[in-house]
């Protein structure tokens, strides 16, 4: 079983192995070099990622600034889901971090799914419900916890982004100017 396969199962639960398989099946194996564009901005979001390996930052350009919306891991899907759902141009910018592999479905396949597997709808409503958690999750982080507890808790549960990643797109993560980023973490390291 393919770690594809693998997370679909952890994430949606038990399917059958032709279901599971049919599924697997849509998904080609792709790849990016570090600093290739996934998707930019105002573009069709057309195509939905597993990443297998490597790290993908999300982000938009303001006037003044890019702001880190996501750093997406091994293990996580990525796309603009509100593009790549409503066929709308994407908000987001995508880049690979590092060299990335991905196993990628376009939205064309993504919508034979649930022709292919009866239960697909069942999934995909859960799928969905699983993002939406996890940005509710991430905004009452926002709301809720100071900068420093937010850096704390932040570096808890990644802290092997701290090496691999340029510490800017963290601070902006998480809702800070990069000189604030710093303090915190030299008053965490002492």
């Amino acid at each position: 079983m393919t770690e594809l396969e693998n997370y679909i199962t952890s994430y949606f639960g038990k399917l059958e192995t032709q279901e599971l398989e049919t599924i697997r099946s849509l998904f080609k194996l792709t790849t990016l070099k570090k600093g290739d564009y996934f998707l930019k901005t105002g573009k069709a979001s057309d195509k939905l990622s597993f990443v297998q390996s490597g790290l993908l930052r999300v982000f938009a350009a303001t006037a003044d600034k890019e702001v880190t919306q996501w750093i997406s891991t091994p293990g996580y899907f990525i796309t603009d889901l509100a593009g790549f759902i409503f066929e709308k141009p994407a908000r987001w910018t995508i880049q690979a971090l590092t060299d990335t592999v991905l196993f990628t479905i376009s939205r064309a396949d993504y919508n034979k799914i649930g022709e292919l597997v009866p239960k697909w709808k069942e999934f995909e409503k859960l799928f969905i419900t699983r993002c939406f958690t996890t940005l509710e999750d991430r905004i009452f982080t926002h709301l809720s916890m100071t900068a420093e507890e937010r850096y704390s808790f932040f570096f808890e549960n990644n802290k092997e982004l701290f090496n691999q990643v340029p510490l800017q797109y963290i601070a902006s993560m998480l809702g800070m100017t990069p000189e604030t980023f710093s303090r915190i973490r030299k008053k965490q390291l002492l």
